[in-house]
């Protein structure tokens, strides 16, 4: 992402992290939500999960599951996003 962009973008937080044990010792998940600060003062917050095998102290994989259109629209971002999509089926 461009610096311009990403600076453009609203800050944004990690909260309410929990992190569960799992029968394997190298995997973590770790659920938490990216808590937006908008223009208008609204916080809304999109939930995430990440599950990481970490080994000898390095994360060698890593699946994050975050829904793409509720970020774009807790960003107040949507509209970017459907007008990048159309322009690439076009």
């Amino acid at each position: 992402m461009p610096p311009e962009v990403r600076e453009s973008l609203p800050k944004r937080q990690v909260v309410d992290v929990v992190v569960h044990e799992t029968a394997e010792p190298e995997v973590v998940v770790a659920e938490f939500a990216y808590e937006f600060t908008l223009p208008d003062g609204s916080m809304p917050k999109v939930p995430c999960v990440f599950v990481l095998r970490v080994r000898d102290g390095q994360i060698i994989e890593s699946r994050d599951y975050i829904d793409p259109i509720r970020t774009y629209t807790a960003r107040g971002d949507l509209e970017r996003l459907i007008a990048s999509l159309r322009k690439d089926v076009s």
